[in-house]
């Protein structure tokens, strides 16, 4: 992964709000899991058009106190990678 790399979910992954959670959660075909507040801000911009850096930006912009949340961004994204909740793809 690199700040060029375009992140989505992958086939039968999605994020919704679970009124019964009352979070959101990533649904696939083994159940779901429940997020924080922090991995939902993340996860809701990976829509399969922007890349990490796009993601980034955003993030930063909304979050500014923050001071810069990209290699936070970077380690949750991979970790979404690892429990096979999205995929990546170099840009066309």
């Amino acid at each position: 992964m690199n700040d060029n790399t375009i992140a989505a979910f992958r086939r039968g992954y999605r994020m919704q709000w679970e009124a019964a959670q009352q979070s959101h959660v990533v649904l696939y075909p083994e159940g779901m899991a429940k997020l924080n507040e922090t991995a939902a801000a993340i996860l809701e911009l990976v829509d399969g058009k922007q890349d990490v850096a796009a993601i980034i930006a955003t993030l930063d912009s909304r979050f500014p106190e923050a001071g810069g949340v990209g290699p936070d961004v970077k380690e949750f994204l991979q970790s979404a990678y690892e429990q096979k909740w999205i995929q990546f793809r170099d840009p066309a």
